[in-house]
């Protein structure tokens, strides 16, 4: 409280319009006199690059600011999106040291904005996972100024904001996970056949959180039994006879069984890419999911073992 009201008081807004979020180490008290202290001179410095130096500002871990916009042809004028974000370890769906911030000057309603953001959160924020690990941060925040020329969203043009909102919340999700701490690679889970949504949910993410594929993929080493591993282990419906497993466009194991044709010398030379899919197919049905997660390095356990020293 202490810090929105001085934020709303520095700004002149009611207080009701301030919402704070925070990250940091669990259990410690946040020392906000030194926040409520700056925020006069924050807000005198204020400048048409403020998002810009917000997204550099709410940086711990992360190596790069990550932001992303998108436009919309509305009728009268131009609507604008813009988002950014902050990200890269402690990540899981649900809850996660993740802080999100979009903005957009359509003229639309919080009942409508907050039904464009619950139809897209699953495939884009709740499909990314770091380390599997959660925390108490996870913020996801989109406000309208209704600022924008055009006349209020209907028809086609709510279709194509909701389409454009819905890329700029992939791309910044994508982002988070890219900068996972330590993460030199970016890696797909994409399952498909699956007997049921939830099965199709548990196999793509026992598969992206699994530390021997995500230490393999890290070692560019192409082992495919660490995914039938992660399947195995998911507790979804499976049968090993139905499998098939891709490597990109690299067929690597059909019917439960190594593709005769497949060469371990190519499956490595994918493995080198900064971008990987990793396609399974579990023959039992039409449900699939997409998760994106990253590799697991020597990095990774230094920058969580020395985050406090």
């Amino acid at each position: 409280a202490a810090v929105t009201g001085a934020v709303a008081e520095a700004l002149g807004v009611p207080a009701s319009r301030v919402f704070s979020s925070s990250t940091g180490v669990i259990g410690e008290p946040l020392p906000f006199e030194r926040i409520t202290a700056k925020v006069p001179d924050l807000v005198a410095a204020l400048t048409e690059d403020a998002v810009e130096m917000a997204a550099q500002a709410i940086m711990t871990t992360d190596t790069f600011p990550k932001g992303a916009a998108a436009t919309v042809q509305g009728e009268g004028g131009v609507i604008h999106i813009s988002g950014i974000a902050k990200g890269s370890g402690m990540i899981a769906p649900d809850m996660a040291t993740m802080l999100v911030y979009i903005f957009t000057d359509a003229k639309i309603g919080a009942n409508q904005l907050q039904k464009m953001v619950s139809r897209n959160v699953d495939a884009t924020f709740n499909s990314i996972t770091v380390d599997s690990d959660t925390s108490t941060s996870d913020t996801l925040l989109i406000a309208a100024t209704g600022q924008s020329e055009a006349a209020e969203l209907k028809g086609p043009t709510l279709k194509a904001f909701e389409t454009a909102l819905a890329g700029v919340m992939r791309d910044l999700a994508l982002q988070v996970v890219r900068d996972g701490e330590g993460a030199t690679k970016l890696v797909e889970v994409r399952v498909t056949g699956a007997a049921s949504d939830e099965d199709a949910a548990k196999v793509a993410f026992s598969i992206a959180n699994s530390p021997l594929v995500k230490t393999a993929v890290a070692g560019q080493d192409p082992n495919w039994g660490r995914i039938v591993a992660a399947i195995g282990k998911s507790g979804a419906q499976a049968d090993r006879d139905r499998l098939t497993i891709r490597f990109g466009d690299i067929l690597v194991a059909q019917n439960g069984w190594r593709n005769p044709e497949y060469s371990e010398d190519e499956g490595a030379a994918y493995m080198q890419g900064q971008d990987l899919v990793f396609a399974v197919d579990l023959g039992l049905g039409k449900a699939k999911r997409s998760v994106w997660t990253c590799d697991l390095t020597s990095r990774y356990i230094e920058i969580n073992a020395d985050y406090r020293s």
